[in-house]
Formats: structure tokens, C-alpha cells, sequence
């Protein structure tokens, strides 16, 4: 497996990928993601290298986007706020991939990107219902910090969001 830097060339896939997952979550009742997020944010932020692909044998199995932002960073109590971080957004697995320890390998995939970019956290946030998730950065030695980002989309939708980092 090659984690590499998306390229225009991978746009058509990711959006497949990413509807795949959609639908894979809204089955599961984890309805956070719809036909506009991610897939509308994708092609910017192939523009500006924050997404990385995970590639097996010319197939997309996983994405995420490393940036050294993130708006909702001052709602959180992180360990140390004046440290370099980057943060995980868009983290998505191949539906057609699950259970096979994608997400445990791209976190230590992004922690190693992170880590080589002089950061000294990894940071992300992930929404209250999606316990696989959470369940998942748990796992990896992800620790939730105080602190919640809400989130409001609509009239109808606000989204819950919890802060999680591990020190590299």
C-alpha cells in the first residue's frame, strides 16, 4: 500500500469512494455526511496538497486531509494549545474496505506525515453519534479532550463535535 498526495486524476474516484461511504454510514443511522460533504471540499483540497490518498493495487482504499488549521480549534482545552498540530479532517475508509484495519494504518500513516512536518500533535474532530469512529482513535491512543464544537448546518441539523489528539 502507497500513501501519496491526491492528484486531479483521483477526483472522480474520491467522490465515488466518499458517496459509497455516505450511504455505507447512512445505513448505520450515522447520517453527518450527504451528497455535498465531503465530495464538495475535495477538489480544493487536492489545490492545496492537504489530501492524501491511500492506494492498493491503483484502487483508492482510504483519504484524509492533513492541515495545519482547523476553524473550530479554539472550542477545545488541547493539551497544549501553543504546540505545532495538524489536523485530520475527511477521514474516510473504502466501503468496499472495512474491517481490514485501514483506518488503525492510515492514522499511523497521518502520524508519521505530521510527525515529518515537524507537528507535535495530530488533532481531530469527530462527531458525538459516530461511535465507530471515536471507537476507532480510541483504539489508536487518541485522547478526547474538554470541550464541544457545535456545529450548526441548518434549521433541522446541528452537529456535535468532540476533540480528540494524540502527542507524537
Amino acid at each position: 500500500m502507497e500513501l501519496r498526495l491526491a492528484n486531479e486524476a483521483d477526483l472522480s474516484p474520491l467522490k465515488i469512494m466518499y458517496n459509497k461511504i455516505v450511504t455505507q454510514m447512512n445505513e448505520n443511522n450515522i447520517q453527518i455526511w450527504d451528497d455535498v460533504y465531503p465530495s464538495a471540499f475535495l477538489g480544493e483540497d487536492i489545490k492545496q496538497k492537504q489530501l492524501y490518498v491511500l492506494i492498493d493495487h491503483e484502487t483508492i482504499v482510504g483519504a484524509f486531509v492533513l492541515s495545519d488549521t482547523h476553524l473550530g480549534a479554539q472550542a477545545m482545552q488541547w493539551e497544549n494549545k501553543q504546540a505545532k498540530a495538524f489536523y485530520i479532517d475527511r477521514f474516510g475508509v473504502n466501503a468496499d474496505y472495512l474491517k481490514r484495519g485501514l483506518g488503525s494504518f492510515m492514522l499511523k500513516e497521518a502520524m508519521t506525515v505530521a510527525k515529518d512536518k515537524t507537528g507535535e500533535y495530530l488533532r481531530l474532530f469527530v462527531v458525538d453519534m459516530n461511535t465507530p469512529a471515536i471507537k476507532l482513535y480510541i483504539k489508536n491512543g487518541f485522547k478526547q479532550v474538554e470541550g464541544v464544537l457545535e456545529e450548526k448546518i441548518d434549521d433541522e441539523l446541528t452537529l456535535w463535535e468532540y476533540g480528540f489528539e494524540i502527542k507524537l
